[in-house]
């Protein structure tokens, strides 16, 4: 057995507290990609502002002796009981869901209703300043609630949570991500910070909270008290828990905008990489579940049983009942819209990804600085909110000037259209009512139809100015936020203002453009199509908008990706997440497989009976996950490959000591006496807590019982190309290479390619000379 190290580059490092010695890692004063001669498996990446490792999840059923066994003794009864359990907990996660969204709606729009009732009091007493502290000191104090918890529980709670679910189910480990602590501080600091009146919302982060509850429940619970039944633990693999996220990523977007169409295909278009017809139908049933439990809290609450909610908390739009009319020309403006959206979508993902970049140098700087960049975000969000309104002239109501304003406005208190805020009888303020409320209230009132005079163009370009800068410098910040809601309050400010301006050349309602305003910027920005068009659909309940909605769409996503990549990507790459994308690049089908293996170091293999010294030995002085297994064929005279063993299953043998005194190959009932295939299945252990005795050092294990005898292989002389595609649709963590001819005596694997060697950014840090090609294909 030979260790080849990187270029003779091995260093010793720290890293949190442990000094371990890694063949494969860059120093950390070193940039994530070196341009050398060879290609990294395991690179650094940060996760929040920790350095932690990256690695991939083992989707692949791993067929050796013991998982046949287990199959083949399965009775009828015991395979529709582990199917019967599947749909119990897609069941589970989404009444689950659908609970902790209704109540996180019912909490925020009580904080907030309440702050703000006592707010308009102060107001209408005319104690300004008094107004101005108690609005201001109630989101500090909200917004540091919510911070603290993120800074100091649970780091990965802040921040919308999607980008690292969706590189859960590409087949990335993302750490401490789904964890009984990020799930309470999720909880918590979603209410917090939403009531706080900052630029974000709750869609996110219940997407994430969704995904906790999946995991949660597919292991048993948390990591120090998970249930140990036998049958809950045929669900703890990475496999059948992707499922389970998917249907709580899917349960997530369903709570958020009531759309349980719109969040199956929000889970297969956006977040998941790996589908199948079953996963769909458990999907679906995880969404109905969760709409059957958010109709019965409304229901329950237009009784006036749930405080200050009624149907706020959801942001809904009916415009079932509005008579939707265009015509061939409006199609004009409606691609104005889209045009618009996908030039301001992509400029919104340049400039985010610039302030990130910016925050994530303060973030470093240590837990002080994260706190009070999110309560300076606050206060200069609260101080814009309360003072800005004060800009803009009172406008009279529609109804007070029959009654030489006397009355007061409809709705004028607390929600609707009309704010009077520091105006007289008979008059509103109409940025006041998108300002001064909860977010949902703004994208209600915004949205409202039928109402072409309500807002002045002043407050609409104010109100739409003000949330560029507050959905700019707010993401970013240490609370749980998602990206949907500022987005949309951008997209419907545009849009509303592109209204009033072509009031003459078209018929659309002002709220029907400020709709097509927030999809086309969502669309811009997010790159997403059909699962926004439905979840669309969904909210306005009218299917006569389905046109002008898919053409918004369309043109919003190809102006778009015209310019840079979807802000889920940008966070993806900051993130250091390696992201294995569906299309590879044009120019991967000029490079074979075999010329990345030649660049890596030499595979390290083992007999199918192996000593206990050799493993001890791989497995301390590398990062690898997978070792090919050898065994002599007597008569062909030459080596032959009998499969793949994972890391975690030698130190699995490793620890229970499941040693021979001679080299000599074991029996069946030898090796289910010691292990299950359920206990393969999870993932634990690392070789600095095992510990050998140098006797048992010179002892021998037969690892072809737990060895994967069906790996997936490939010639060395397919082309890159060819080997990502299948990588990424069949969920891979490991691809053999094999030579064309076997030569005897010869190795019969020459490498093993990883997630690493595939991504793009990696080979040509290898092979700078592509670059050139990959520059020649984007202008051709």
């Amino acid at each position: 057995m030979e260790n080849t190290s990187m270029n003779g580059n091995m260093e010793e490092e720290e890293f949190e507290g442990i000094e371990e010695r890694d063949p494969e890692r860059n120093p950390m004063n070193e940039p994530l990609l070196k341009r050398n001669r060879t290609l990294s498996s395991n690179p650094l990446a940060l996760v929040g502002a920790k350095v932690s490792y990256i690695e991939s999840l083992d989707y692949e059923i791993n067929e050796n002796d013991l998982f046949k066994q287990d199959w083949r003794s399965r009775s009828r009864c015991q395979v529709l009981q582990y199917i019967f359990l599947k749909w119990l907990l897609a069941f589970l996660v989404g009444l689950l869901t659908g609970i902790i969204a209704t109540l996180i709606n019912l909490a925020v729009e009580n904080i907030s209703g309440y702050k703000l009732l006592a707010v308009v009091e102060y107001i209408q007493q005319e104690r300004y300043l008094i107004g101005f502290l108690y609005f201001t000191s109630t989101n500090f104090i909200l917004t540091f609630i919510a911070s603290i918890l993120c800074v100091c529980f649970a780091p990965t709670a802040a921040g919308p949570g999607i980008p690292e679910i969706k590189a859960y189910l590409n087949g990335v480990d993302t750490p401490n991500m789904y964890g009984a602590n990020t799930l309470f501080v999720k909880i918590i600091g979603s209410i917090g910070a939403v009531s706080a009146g900052l630029d974000l919302g709750k869609e996110g982060p219940l997407v994430h909270i969704g995904s906790c509850i999946a995991s949660l429940l597919g292991q048993g619970g948390p990591d120090n008290h998970k249930i140990k039944w036998k049958w809950l633990r045929y669900f703890n693999n990475d496999r059948d828990r992707r499922d389970l996220i998917t249907c709580g990523a899917s349960s997530g977007v369903c709570a958020a905008f009531r759309a349980p169409v719109g969040g199956v295909l929000f889970a297969l278009e956006e977040v998941a990489s790996w589908w199948r017809s079953a996963l769909l139908w458990r999907t679906f049933c995880s969404t109905a579940v969760v709409v059957v439990v958010l109709r019965a809290f409304i229901e329950l609450c237009h009784e006036g049983k749930c405080g200050l909610f009624g149907e706020g908390g959801l942001i809904m739009f009916d415009v079932s009942n509005v008579a939707v009319s265009y015509n061939v020309m409006d199609i004009i403006p409606v691609a104005i819209i889209g045009i618009l959206g996908g030039v301001l979508g992509s400029l919104y993902n340049y400039l985010l990804h610039k302030i990130l970049r910016v925050y994530n140098l303060i973030n470093q700087k240590g837990k002080i600085y994260k706190l009070l960049l999110s309560l300076s975000v606050s206060i200069f969000t609260s101080a814009c909110q309360y003072g800005l309104p004060f800009l803009v002239k009172c406008t009279p109501c529609e109804s007070s000037s029959l009654q030489e304003q006397s009355s007061s406005c409809p709705t004028n208190g607390k929600s609707g259209n009309y704010k009077q805020f520091n105006c007289p009888n008979g008059h509103y303020n109409d940025l006041a009512t998108l300002l001064l409320t909860t977010n949902d209230d703004a994208v209600r009132n915004i949205f409202s139809t039928n109402t072409p005079h309500e807002y002045q163009p002043y407050s609409i370009l104010i109100f739409f100015t003000l949330y560029c800068i507050l959905g700019l410098i707010t993401f970013g910040i240490a609370v749980p936020s998602g990206l949907f809601l500022p987005i949309i309050l951008i997209g419907s400010g545009y849009g509303r203002l592109l209204g009033i301006i072509m009031k003459p050349y078209t018929n659309i309602d002002h709220g029907l453009l400020a709709v097509l305003g927030a999809a086309s910027l969502m669309a811009g920005s997010m790159r997403m199509t059909v699962s926004l068009c439905v979840i669309f659909l969904e909210l306005t309940n009218n299917l006569l908008l389905l046109p002008i909605t898919m053409i918004v769409l369309l043109v919003a996503k190809t102006v778009g990706d015209s310019f840079n990549p979807s802000i889920y990507e940008i966070i993806l790459h900051l993130k250091g997440l390696p992201f294995m994308d569906a299309d590879p690049e044009l120019w991967m089908r000029n490079l074979s497989v075999g010329e990345l293996i030649d660049v890596k170091p030499s595979v390290i293999s083992f007999r199918g009976v192996e000593k206990v010294a050799n493993i001890v030995e791989a497995l301390k002085n590398t990062t690898h996950n997978g070792f090919p297994v050898m065994d002599d064929d007597v008569e062909f005279e030459i080596v032959k490959l009998h499969g793949v063993i994972l890391r975690a299953h030698l130190i699995k043998v490793l620890k229970k000591k499941w040693f021979l005194k001679e080299k000599r190959r074991t029996e069946e009932w030898e090796v289910r006496e010691k292990f299950s295939w359920v206990e393969l299945a999870e993932r634990e252990g690392n070789i600095e807590d095992v510990g050998v005795t140098k006797d048992e050092m010179e002892m021998f294990v037969d690892l072809h019982p737990l060895t994967n005898t069906t790996p997936f292989t490939v010639l060395e002389s397919m082309s890159v190309a060819k080997a990502k595609i299948l990588f990424r649709h069949v969920g891979l963590r490991h691809m053999l290479v094999v030579p064309k001819y076997q030569v005897t005596g010869v190795c019969p694997v020459i490498g093993i390619l990883t997630r690493q060697d595939l991504l793009a950014y990696n080979i040509l840090s290898v092979f700078p000379h592509l670059a050139k090609s990959k520059g020649r294909e984007k202008r051709n």
